[in-house]
């Protein structure tokens, strides 16, 4: 090989690293202008997935090379052609896997699950399709997505991006993951107990749990009383999550709880003046949670940031008792998880393959009563009305996205925190649930690493539809901490 073949063979392959480097954004305008092609594009994160994949175990189901790259091919005929599909043409994408996709298969990390490709998309992932992105597998989650932690005996444990002795959080770990270790430009998630708000905090990226129907949830299944749980966007900036948010969001007559949306995607829709406006910090509920000490000093030292985009931040407490709203989570919890995997843990060929967690949920919804579930639905609705008086004195409130940094891969939950015992397997996470009962805006944004190198995030929430609001606060303070930019070790290295 001659030094100019040589040196022509360096700079192709630098520029197919960088290429997966590029923000969401930043990579559909180069391939619209046809600075890169799809072809270049998937080339490069199909060599990026081999090398860094397996540190981590992100995504699964990865579909054949010459499959993906022929799919890319066409993608670029159809541009020669001046067809256009929208933002994502041709950018790779892997669904979370709870999500159906047509084409492949859908484990929910559990052996009772087929694995026979799916043959329909969920709503969320047809709205990507239709929006120009190429599937190339699933993004790893914990079994049934029961869980902060993104093991299961299908595909195994989904390892952190800043330290692969550590989990990834879940259940959306493999999304959280997979967008720090740049292997996918935007990623879905899905959050019932903060599941992609936690995978989000634990990899130093951006993830976006809307209003409660913002996303239409599904379809398929039962349509009305699964209102904890909804889709959502995850990225490596608020522009690329604000993007992917729009896409995702707005009616669908197949689900009826669905409404429609107030963010157009447009980037400049997220500017916006803080200066006055009033931020609520609650912090560990006046002592009532148990959160480690470094979380909660990176949090509070991100305090300072809103006060310099000229917030006025204070501490502040609902006025309801925390102990109580645990005890509705756990009926709502049992209730519709019960509800979902009733009929597996009746058969029993089919209860000795869910995990013990999986289980316990579904004997307790057992024991429920309908005035139980009654009695914590009108609880649910007073922490609502206690929240919606706090937004009558705050615009905006604050909580770390967690309770602990990420613990070692082997642990399959925490039995303690800050010296308190965890009775239940998502105890750990109770910081998370507030925003889910109450059905309101709530976004992880990172701030900083701790001590032990590892990064930790908090949550933006606001009132109910004024998620365009909770995007725009955590813009502003995007470009004070630009956090998510610091990549892993492993890629700045390999890149």
């Amino acid at each position: 090989m001659t030094e100019a073949v040589r040196a022509q063979a360096i700079k192709g392959a630098e520029k197919m690293d960088q290429l997966v480097t590029l923000d969401a954004l930043a990579l559909s305008a180069s391939i619209r202008s046809k600075e890169i092609s799809c072809r270049e594009v998937m080339q490069a994160y199909l060599d990026h997935i081999e090398k860094i994949n397996p540190l981590v175990n992100a995504i699964v189901s990865l579909r054949p090379a010459e499959e993906l790259l022929g799919e890319a091919k066409r993608a670029d005929q159809l541009l020669a052609q001046g067809m256009y599909l929208g933002w994502m043409h041709g950018m790779p994408q892997a669904p979370k896997d709870l999500a159906s996709c047509r084409g492949i298969p859908t484990s929910k990390g559990s052996p009772l699950s087929s694995l026979k490709p799916d043959l329909n998309d969920a709503i969320c992932v047809a709205r990507v399709r239709e929006a120009g992105a190429i599937f190339i597998g699933k993004t790893n989650v914990s079994e049934f997505g029961l869980g902060s932690n993104s093991y299961n005996p299908v595909f195994g444990v989904t390892r952190n991006a800043y330290d692969t002795s550590r989990i990834a959080g879940g259940s959306s770990g493999g999304a959280g993951a997979a967008l720090a270790m740049r292997m996918l430009p935007v990623a879905d998630g899905s959050d019932m107990m903060g599941s992609l708000r936690n995978p989000a905090a634990f990899n130093n990226v951006y993830g976006f749990r809307p209003t409660q129907g913002r996303v239409p949830y599904g379809a398929g299944g039962e349509l009305f009383l699964q209102q904890l749980s909804t889709e959502g966007p995850m990225g490596r900036t608020v522009a690329d999550v604000a993007r992917l948010f729009a896409t995702q969001a707005g009616y669908d007559h197949h689900c009826p709880m669905s409404g429609d949306t107030d963010v157009t995607g447009d980037a400049g829709q997220l500017e916006r003046d803080f200066k006055g406006a009033r931020i609520g910090w609650l912090g560990n509920y006046d002592g009532y949670l148990p959160i480690e000490e470094d979380v909660m000093a990176l949090c509070e030292a991100a305090l300072s940031d809103f006060t310099d985009l000229g917030c006025k931040v204070e501490q502040c407490q609902p006025d309801y008792p925390m102990e109580k709203l645990w005890e509705t989570w756990l009926v709502h919890r049992h209730w519709l998880v019960g509800g979902n995997l009733g009929a597996c843990f009746a058969d029993p060929a089919q209860r000795g393959l869910l995990k013990p967690e999986a289980q316990w949920e579904v004997e307790s919804g057992l024991h429920l009563t309908a005035a139980d579930i009654f009695r914590a639905s009108a609880a649910r609705s007073d922490w609502y009305r206690a929240i919606h008086k706090l937004f009558e004195q705050y615009d905006y409130l604050l909580l770390p996205s967690a309770q602990m940094f990420p613990f070692d891969t082997a642990t399959k939950w925490p039995r303690k925190v800050a010296g308190r015992e965890m009775d239940t397997y998502h105890r750990w996470m109770e910081v998370v649930i507030g925003p889910t009962l109450a059905g309101l805006p709530a976004m992880s944004v990172p701030v900083g690493f701790g001590t032990n190198g590892l990064p930790m995030g908090m949550q933006i929430f606001g009132p109910a539809r004024d998620d365009l609001g909770v995007l725009q606060l955590a813009h502003a303070l995007e470009g004070l901490r630009p956090w998510a930019s610091q990549a892993p070790l492993a890629v700045a290295r390999g890149i």
